[in-house]
């Protein structure tokens, strides 16, 4: 009887073992939550981004406005009637 005890108590700290320490075990399973957030908080950004992006992409489609403002913003150009005025930012003095 004695030794079924002890078989008994080797096979529960054998599968206490594989539970904290072994494959697919609680360390596993940490890191693999930490991993799994870090791609759904990338995927969020990257759903953001796609969004912009074909918000823009229809802006072009539809209309002259959105090419002239990306002509305006990106490349600096101004319509032949139109004055440029470029305002720099002063320097800040302390009181």
């Amino acid at each position: 009887m004695r030794i079924f005890q002890v078989g008994l108590l080797c096979l529960a700290l054998f599968v206490q073992y594989r539970l904290w320490f072994g494959h697919n075990g609680l360390q596993d399973y940490a890191r693999l939550k930490g991993a799994v957030a870090s791609h759904q908080h990338t995927n969020e950004k990257l759903i953001k981004r796609n969004k912009v992006l074909k918000a823009d992409i229809e802006d072009l489609k539809l209309g002259q406005e959105g090419i002239e403002e990306r002509a305006r913003n990106e490349l600096g150009m101004i319509k032949p009637d139109e004055t440029f005025i470029r305002v720099l930012p002063g320097k800040q003095y302390d009181k």
